[in-house]
């Protein structure tokens, strides 16, 4: 398996396991500051990663030497998570979702940028059709409520989120000098944290920690072990072997998986409506992975064409 192969696979990965924190982070969305919140989850991901970071490659000095592309990166994924929150406190969570959908868009035009990363028309393609099919998995297949989406004050705030989380994505590509990706991410999180604790110190204090449900505390080590530490590996590697608007691509599969999580919490399944959209979304991947590889591939003996 070539390193754009794995990277594929790491953001196949990513998606199901972001999906999982938006179905279990709206069942405590209410009971915690988004700062407060945040902040623990830098905190705890920090300390996760740092030893695993120890016990793979060692921290070593020289893995950390510019730390203001750390402060930078961090910054930007705080404010994506931050204003996540506040935009959840009054979007509702399918226009939410819905502007979501528009990272891989904002991540190809910032991939060119800074990268000069050019999206082909297949790519273009992809990307239309699997945004198509994404709004269509979160509105259920209704047209009525598609064609009723008002975008408030939640979705604004979110959708500057979205903003921050697409400039991260080929920024790590950018910055990146060679340092293991599990050390660059405890760099990125030890540098959040920083940020979130110094900016929202106010809404920790406040935070009745010892009175916190065990369901807040769950999905906290949640977010923070699993939909943090884990997927920003994931991206981390992802972005150092594919283009930005590929990786980013994969969110467009979150709301399919936010289904199957649905489902898995005992909540009513969709429509078979819906499956139109899950089909969109494979058919923009499939667009993905065939993006790049050399048309008489399959007749060179011996040989695979790899995917870029």
């Amino acid at each position: 398996m070539t390193p754009a192969h794995r990277g594929h696979l790491a953001m196949l990965l990513f998606s199901a396991l972001v999906a999982g924190s938006f179905s279990l982070g709206s069942m405590v969305a209410n009971d915690i500051a988004p700062m407060a919140l945040n902040a623990a989850r830098f905190i705890i991901a920090a300390v996760v990663i740092g030893i695993a970071a120890q016990v793979t490659h060692g921290l070593r000095r020289r893995n950390f030497q510019a730390p203001w592309r750390f402060i930078l990166l961090g910054g930007f994924f705080a404010v994506y998570f931050v204003l996540m929150f506040y935009g959840l406190q009054t979007a509702a969570p399918v226009s939410a979702a819905a502007v979501f959908t528009l990272t891989p868009v904002l991540s190809g035009i910032f991939g060119w940028l800074l990268l000069r990363q050019v999206t082909s028309w297949r790519m273009a393609l992809a990307l239309a059709i699997g945004a198509a099919g994404a709004i269509w998995v979160i509105f259920r297949g209704d047209l009525a409520a598609i064609w009723a989406f008002e975008v408030g004050r939640g979705e604004v705030i979110y959708f500057w989120g979205c903003v921050a989380h697409a400039v991260y994505t080929p920024m790590v590509r950018l910055l990146n000098c060679g340092e293991p990706a599990v050390v660059f991410t405890f760099g990125m999180l030890v540098a959040g944290a920083i940020i979130l604790v110094v900016v929202g110190w106010a809404d920790i204090r406040a935070t009745d920690w010892v009175g916190l449900s065990p369901l807040v505390w769950l999905v906290l080590l949640y977010v923070a072990l699993i939909a943090s530490a884990a997927t920003f590996v994931l991206l981390q590697y992802a972005t150092l072997h594919l283009p930005s608007a590929k990786v980013m691509a994969y969110t467009y599969l979150t709301p399919s998986w936010v289904i199957l999580w649905e489902i898995a919490l005992g909540r009513p399944a969709p429509g078979g409506i819906v499956a139109l959209g899950v089909l969109c979304t494979i058919w923009a991947l499939w667009l993905l992975l065939r993006e790049g590889r050399p048309p008489m591939a399959a007749a060179e003996a011996g040989g695979s064409a790899s995917i870029r």
